[in-house]
């Protein structure tokens, strides 16, 4: 389950905007885990499973809200575990064993290390300005829930749980070989083989003592039921615009094995001028690029590859290119770049001379910075939540758009601080493939050199959402 947390101020009774005397804060828990499979949300359900994707999923929240602008953090039970058992004795407490209900002295461990969660959680979201805090770990049993209820309850967090009930094989046969060689109690402590067999065993202990949330016995708490990684919902209670919004997100994200693929348009002419917007066509240099990405996609031979693209000349023409290897082509107007308002069509160059007043504000704060009838980086990440969110409900797609749009989206996926988003490196002739990973992002950067025609290729791991320690 994850434990989510918003603070809510109490309104003045007069009606007025002064700042009341006191706030109540409102917190919301959220908490997903191992699950017994069901085809619906009752409590009668038979069979049991790995919950897929619960750190997955947790890291994903978290990223999505910090991306929206909701200061969150995400407190992991397992790496207190992790810290506790110490590297001498990390395989013990990650074997099977250690999460067996008859195993009392690792019950206790494990009670320890989510008190102490929970304690790091409510110092985040009362002392250092936190709106949210994700609580990740395996509450399988009504006790352990109330527990939480009860801490959150205490201190005034509202709390909202997640349940992930599967009963596809073919999802939790994915699940448990991302654990396997990914998740940091196995990787590099055990055979690919031994942690799978490990991690079978683990689930079994699970389900030895899993009691799963329904309507009947948990009418009083808010949760939401993800069945079979996103086929079906069941929410219940949902009070806010904080649950609201992660409900909304969870009924457009999947687990299942994807990549996206993010490109500016090929040098444009204004690019040539080093100017700024406009829509003005590519140059040679441009369409030699555009030429090698279709090119290049069609050796790739990816089975139902949709394109979004810019409305934008430059964009359209690069795309364009790519057309024949892609089932699907759209053009969204969301993707188009950056407004730069009065300061369009000119170079920085220009800005300093005519507006130093806003040449001064833009560096001083470059993602709140909004040019005069124009937009900024915060307006950009805004009308580019809906792209993210149909992102996330895809399988393969190729991204054409604009350096402030692809440092938005890039943002997005490499879970980046906002105030970052608008230094991110989105060089013009250069395709990047993000994969996404249960405990990391995979990221190759293919650069294409217009002189010898041909690619280079960068590969790295980028960590998501990291609880702090």
């Amino acid at each position: 389950m994850t434990a989510l947390t918003e603070e809510v101020a109490a309104s003045p009774q007069d009606g007025t905007s002064e700042e009341p005397s006191s706030k109540k804060k409102s917190r919301s828990l959220f908490k997903p885990g191992i699950h017994r499979s069901s085809p619906n949300p009752e409590c009668d359900s038979d069979g049991w499973i790995a919950g897929p994707g619960k750190t997955y999923i947790s890291k994903k929240l978290c990223r999505y809200l910090k991306w929206i602008g909701v200061k969150t953090r995400a407190f992991n039970v397992g790496e207190y575990r992790r810290t506790e058992a110490g590297a001498s004795d990390a395989i013990h407490g990650a074997s099977a064993n250690f999460f067996s209900p008859d195993n009392e002295d690792a019950q206790r461990i494990r009670a320890e290390c989510a008190r102490r969660a929970m304690e790091d959680m409510a110092a985040y979201l009362e002392s250092s300005g936190g709106n949210v805090a994700i609580l990740d770990a395996t509450n399988t049993t009504r006790k352990r829930r109330a527990t939480v209820v009860d801490f959150c309850e205490k201190k005034g967090f509202r709390c909202f749980f997640l349940e992930s009930v599967c009963d596809d094989q073919k999802i939790i046969e994915s699940n448990i070989t991302d654990v396997k060689v990914n998740s940091p109690d196995y990787k590099g402590l055990m055979s690919a083989e031994q942690a799978k067999e490990d991690f079978v065993k683990r689930i079994e202990n699970y389900k030895a003592q899993y009691e799963p949330m329904c309507e009947s016995n948990d009418s009083d708490l808010s949760f939401i039921k993800v069945l079979n990684a996103g086929k079906s919902f069941f929410v219940h209670n949902v009070h806010g615009h904080i649950q609201s919004r992660v409900v909304y997100f969870l009924m457009n994200i999947h687990l299942l094995p994807r990549s996206i693929y993010l490109t500016r348009h090929g040098q444009s002419e204004y690019n040539a001028m080093h100017r700024m917007g406009g829509d003005s066509p590519l140059t040679e240099i441009g369409r030699k690029y555009a030429a090698a990405l279709g090119e290049f996609f069609k050796k790739e031979k990816i089975p139902d590859l949709r394109i979004w693209s810019s409305q934008k000349i430059r964009a359209a023409q690069t795309a364009r290119e790519v057309a024949s290897a892609a089932a699907h082509v759209e053009y969204w107007k969301a993707l188009d770049e950056i407004d730069a308002g009065i300061c369009e069509g000119l170079t920085y160059a220009d800005i300093e001379q005519r507006y130093p007043r806003q040449s001064e504000d833009r560096a001083r704060d470059k993602y709140h910075y909004r040019y005069p009838s124009g937009e900024s980086y915060e307006d950009v990440v805004s009308r580019l939540e809906p792209v993210i969110m149909e992102l996330e409900r895809q399988t393969d797609v190729l991204v054409v758009g604009h350096q402030a749009i692809l440092r938005c989206i890039l943002g997005y996926f490499y879970d980046r601080p906002l105030m970052e988003l608008p230094y991110l490196d989105c060089p013009l002739h250069s395709l990047v493939k993000l994969t996404p990973r249960a405990y990391h992002c995979d990221s190759t950067i293919y650069k294409y050199d217009v002189q010898s025609g041909k690619w280079t290729e960068q590969h790295r791991q980028l960590a998501l959402c990291a609880s702090p320690k």
